[in-house]
Formats: structure tokens, C-alpha cells, sequence
């Protein structure tokens, strides 16, 4: 809507999503700002502004969670025990699943979570944020980033989503046009497959010269057990079943306080089986009998699903270009070695805030002095962890025992792995996915009984989600022809099975030419990206919905 009159906001530095990163960016900025101002000759005065399109802090904040507390007590050294952490990690074990059995495995290192904490990702926010609005710090909730403002190929800011849109894009009474936010500095943590990080990487190319990034999907539930039977802090970790040999991920449950037990399934973004499916296989999971014991009399009360950047480190865009820096999930900042990114994302977000200190000191933030965040990034604690894991999910490429024989050579190798030099380079995920000609196995439904097995609808409600039902779909399939004809020839429109909230389907429809049309449920959205990153012809594209809009996560 380019003929609509909108207001304009200036700030000095402009954080886009709420999350750990860009909160622990926005809090240490400020932190560094005042120590500053207390003896400086030249005090400097920086506004700053946090987007968020959640409803609320912490409302699309999604992880495990098992925090590796480093980052935190690095943010925080006088009061980080103060934050809300489930429980210490004192009992955990690995488990290798058979059809019926479960063996007890060594835990590897980079799986010993000794020092590390259970948490909600959500309620670790909400305890944050508060801190960062004390420093003067704005938070805008329900403010999704729509558009990246440019000047030539220079940041200068943001525009936010337009309120108040009918389902055909038209006005409606209540409609207020997006805000133009310029800014000296954008900093984009808005999570895997940010909208504003892929037009970045579309206009200046971030991602030239490195491998694909790769993700996976972790699919997990919040169950509330009878009393006793959790011990807050326990953590299982699980391979093989329900997955099998071809599949990359495994399963993992977390005990946490008040009797809570988060029970998920990750499952690698590059399988081959276009009829394999994510939900199903999750479902299939708990009816395992170790699972089902640990669940048994208890009722699930929260869902979630979310996309984890797998890819490590010769998967991470350039993270930083003139007037914009890149923190946490959006800059693939996960160590898929350890199941870990929470501590890597407040680091990165600590570094980046640091470099905007450092420009702001020196005379401004010129791309120059910005550039200055990716030499941090290299030169700190993200880049000792993630170095020896960079190769880790492609080692999996060739399946299950392949990637655990290469994680171990890897291990003892410094990151190498057999026959490696340096970078095991890789094919994006969603390029692996077969034909149904050459692979076709649809398993069997583990049915839905709806004390422990779910249909994907009475998932999606317990997560809270919900959107403005006449608003523009924010789904955009840019070539539906291709979904009734090549897709649904070549894969049966896998869409309906790697969506794990029963947004897309394939309805009968005589008055199309094949009969049939794809109906995308929109309302069900749990913002996990799946189907942006999965699609095998990569013609669906996510893009923020109206502000407020989703899932509600804030206590998962």
C-alpha cells in the first residue's frame, strides 16, 4: 500500500523480536552506556526500541529448554540465580529406543549437561524484560517487522505490518497503516527464517559462499503430571525409534518444577520420505512404553512447535552489513552438537551490543566500525564451541549411523570427521526430499485417543494460538497451480504432512481443472516456519501476520 500516509519514529538503535538474543543485546547496551556516562566527559544518549510481534514478552518464544547458564551469569554476574530456572541438572540419561525397548547409552560429552539448567524459554523473558525497560529501553509488543528500509544498500530502519487488513488486503474501519522506524542501527533477532534477515540475504547476498543453512523441526508438549513424579531438572535424551536409521533427530524430555514435564520430538528438515510426518512420528514417540510410563495419569496442558537452525558454523550468514547486525536463531547461532542455543544467542547479542558501544564511542555506526561484530563473534566463546561441532548435522546426511560414527570421529578430531579437511559441505534440506516414484512409505496413523495421542487441531489449541480470522492470509503460496498438479503428482503435497498445525490441506473441488485445490488454514499457524523452509519447490514464504497474532508460548 505505497499511496498510504504513515507516521515516522526515530531511534538510535531499533532491536527487531523480543527474544534472548536481542533482549541480552538491548540490557548489556544499555548497561555499557551508563557505566560509561558516569565518568565521560561526553555522556552519550542512545534511544533505543525493541519490536516485538507477540502478543507479549516471551508469547512466540519457543525452545527446550536446557540452559547452558554461561551467557546468562555473564549478563547478570550479581543476580543471575535470581532468574526463573526450573531446576539444576542433577540426573539425566541417554536412551537408545527399540520398537519395544529402551537401552541405557553412555552420555558423549557434548550431551553432559552437569552445571546446565531446565528452563521456559518464555518465563526466562518475562524475568528479563522488565530489567531492560528499567534502563529506558521501549518494548512495542504486537509490532511485527515487515519491511526492511533502505538507503541504496545502507539500513535505515523498519516498517512495521499494517493493522486492521480485510482477508483481500482492503481496509477495514478499525485500519492504521504501519510506522516507518528509522533507526542508526537495526539489530535482527527474529528467530529461524526471520522475514527481514531473508530480504537482507536476498539484496546483499549474506549467505554467498556458505553452506545451505539446515534445520529441524522440534515438536514438543507441556504435560502436568500427578505430584512426585517429576523431578524438576531431570533430563532424558532418546534415539533411533520412532525415527529409524534414515531420519535425523531423537526425542527428549525435561522435568520442571511444579510437577511439569516437557516431553519433544526433533526431526531433521532434510529427510527423504515425502510421506514421512513429523506430528505422526511425535505421537508415535509417547506411545513407546519408557515414554508412555513417564506420561501415564498425566494430562497434557501446552503445544509447540518450532524450526531449529541446524546448519553451524559454515551455515551462518554474514552477520553483520551497513546500518544492521544479526543475533541468535536469525544468525544461526545454535550448537546442534549440545541441543543448545539459548547461551549463544545472548552471547551474540552481548557482542553485538558491544560493537554498537564501540561505534557510537568512536563516532558513529558506519558499516565499517559495524563489521567490527563478526571479528567478536570470531574471536569469542561462540566460535570455540561452534568450530568443533561444524560439521555435525551434515554427518547425518547419509543417516543414522553414518552421523554418529562421523560426530565421534569429529569429536577426537577437532571437527574433522573422516575423511573431511576442513567443511563437509551440504545440499539444502528440503532438496533431499524423493519423489514419490522412488520412495513412498506411508506409516500407519498411531491414532489419536486424546489422553496420550493427539490429532494435530486439539494440539494446536493447546497452544494457545490465535489469530484475526479476516485479515490477509500470511502464507503466501506464489504458484497454487504447481500445488494441484506437479506437487501433489511428484510428492502428494507433503505440505499436509510437515505442517504440524493443520494449516495446509487439499480439499475436492469441482470447479477446478484437476478437481481439487489447496486450502490454507490459516488461523491454525503456530509460526514454526516449517513449510518456508520444507516446501520441495520453495514457493511458500511465511511473513509476520497481523501484531499480536500466534501461538501463546509463555509458559513453555
Amino acid at each position: 500500500m505505497t499511496d498510504v500516509q504513515r507516521d515516522s519514529l526515530d531511534v538510535d538503535v531499533l532491536f527487531v523480536g523480543a527474544g534472548p538474543a536481542n533482549l541480552a543485546s538491548a540490557y548489556h547496551l544499555s548497561r555499557l552506556i551508563a557505566t560509561h556516562n558516569e565518568t565521560a566527559e561526553s555522556p552519550i544518549e542512545v534511544s533505543m526500541a525493541i519490536l516485538e510481534k507477540g502478543k507479549e514478552i516471551g508469547s512466540h518464544a519457543l525452545s527446550g529448554a536446557v540452559l547452558d547458564p554461561s551467557a546468562l551469569r555473564e549478563l547478570c554476574p550479581d543476580d543471575w540465580q535470581s532468574a526463573p530456572l526450573e531446576g539444576a541438572v542433577e540426573h539425566e540419561r541417554l536412551l537408545w529406543l527399540g520398537r519395544r525397548r529402551a537401552l541405557p547409552l553412555p552420555i558423549p560429552p557434548p550431551l553432559n549437561n552437569h552445571g546446565n539448567y531446565v528452563v521456559s524459554l518464555g518465563k526466562l523473558l518475562k524475568w528479563l524484560a522488565p530489567r531492560v525497560e528499567s534502563l529506558g529501553v521501549d518494548i512495542f509488543c504486537e509490532f511485527p517487522g515487515s519491511e526492511i528500509l533502505f538507503d541504496d544498500d545502507r539500513v535505515i530502519g523498519v516498517r512495521t505490518g499494517d493493522r486492521g487488513l480485510d482477508r483481500d488486503g482492503n481496509p477495514k474501519a478499525n485500519f492504521e497503516p504501519g510506522v516507518d522506524i528509522h533507526s542508526q542501527v537495526v539489530v535482527l533477532g527474529e528467530g529461524p527464517r526471520g522475514t527481514l534477515t531473508k530480504q537482507l540475504d536476498r539484496r546483499l547476498g549474506l549467505s554467498a559462499g556458505r553452506n545451505p543453512q539446515t534445520y529441524s523441526i522440534g515438536i514438543k508438549e507441556l504435560w502436568k503430571l500427578p505430584p512426585g513424579r517429576v523431578q524438576a531438572g531431570s533430563v532424558t535424551h532418546t534415539l533411533n525409534w520412532p525415527l529409524g536409521w534414515s531420519t535425523f533427530g531423537g526425542g527428549f524430555l525435561y522435568g520442571m518444577a511444579e510437577d511439569l514435564l516437557i516431553v519433544g520430538l526433533i526431526v531433521g528438515l532434510d529427510y527423504r520420505n515425502p510421506r514421512l510426518d513429523p506430528h505422526d512420528e511425535f505421537q508415535r514417540f509417547k506411545t513407546h512404553p519408557a515414554i508412555r510410563s513417564r506420561l501415564e495419569g498425566g494430562e497434557m496442558v501446552g503445544y509447540g512447535a518450532k524450526a531449529l537452525p541446524e546448519g553451524g558454523w559454515w551455515a551462518m550468514p554474514r552477520p553483520h552489513g551497513d546500518g544492521f547486525l544479526i543475533t541468535g536463531d536469525s544468525g544461526g547461532f545454535l550448537n546442534p552438537q549440545r541441543l543448545k542455543g539459548i547461551h549463544l544467542a545472548m552471547k551474540s547479542g552481548m557482542l553485538a551490543a558491544e560493537t554498537i558501544f564501540e561505534a557510537l564511542r568512536s563516532g558513529g555506526p558506519t558499516a565499517e566500525r559495524l563489521a567490527a561484530y563478526g571479528e567478536r563473534v570470531k574471536g569469542s566463546s561462540i566460535r570455540r564451541e561452534l568450530w568443533p561441532a561444524r560439521n555435525f548435522h551434515q554427518g547425518f546426511e547419509h543417516g543414522l549411523a553414518a552421523g554418529v560414527t562421523q560426530a565421534a570421529l569429529s569429536f577426537v578430531t577437532g571437527g574433522r570427521g573422516w575423511g573431511v579437511a576442513n567443511r563437509l559441505r551440504c545440499r539444502p534440506g528440503h532438496e533431499r526430499m524423493l519423489h514419490l516414484s522412488e520412495e513412498d512409505q506411508a506409516r500407519p496413523s498411531p491414532g489419536h485417543d486424546g489422553e496420550l495421542t493427539f490429532d494435530r487441531l486439539a494440539d494446536v489449541y493447546q497452544s494457545g494460538t490465535s489469530h484475526e480470522e479476516d485479515q490477509p492470509v500470511h502464507l503466501h503460496v506464489l504458484d497454487r497451480e504447481v500445488c494441484v498438479t506437479r506437487c501433489f503428482e511428484e510428492y502428494g503435497n507433503p505440505c499436509q504432512r510437515f505442517c504440524p498445525a493443520a494449516v495446509y490441506e487439499m480439499v475436492d473441488d469441482p470447479s477446478s481443472p484437476s478437481g481439487r485445490r489447496l486450502q490454507i488454514n490459516a488461523s491454525n499457524c503456530v509460526h514454526c516456519k516449517t513449510c518456508d523452509i520444507m516446501d520441495p519447490y520453495q514457493i511458500i514464504e511465511w511473513v509476520p501476520p497481523e501484531g499480536g497474532g500466534g501461538p501463546n508460548y509463555s509458559r513453555m
